[in-house]
């Protein structure tokens, strides 16, 4: 059986228009195996790269501070409020830990008995 040039033709161009799908079953089944690899989710970070850390505004008065902290993540946060007087003789103090578990807003306070110099929040995973 002798093909035409113009039968030839015909075929060659049916077959460059027809959807890549079409002409191979396999390499479709490759594609979306690998589409299907690319968008499974990844592990989870590690616990140092994921973010952490409460968002604290402190708030001076006088000689009394209040903080206010919002843990917007997902792990609790062990927070510290620091106070250094600014007396020689007023005593620095630092409260007791107080766990923001996630989505939580906590209240710290504290004072000096004159006047304050410097507030500081320490974080704790």
């Amino acid at each position: 059986m002798r093909w035409s040039p113009g039968a030839a033709l015909a075929a060659l161009a049916l077959l460059i228009t027809l959807p890549y799908d079409a002409v191979s079953y396999a390499a479709a089944q490759r594609e979306q195996a690998q589409r299907a690899q690319d968008t499974a989710p990844g592990p989870r970070p590690a616990a140092a790269d994921r973010p952490f850390g409460a968002e604290c505004r402190s708030n001076v008065v006088g000689s009394h501070v209040v903080a206010y902290c919002h843990n917007p993540y997902p792990e609790a946060d062990r927070l510290r409020l620091h106070i250094e007087c600014d007396r020689w003789w007023d005593i620095d103090s630092d409260s007791r830990p107080v766990t923001a578990g996630p989505a939580m807003t906590v209240r710290l306070a504290g004072r000096c008995w004159k006047d304050v110099r410097s507030v500081w929040i320490s974080h704790q995973r």
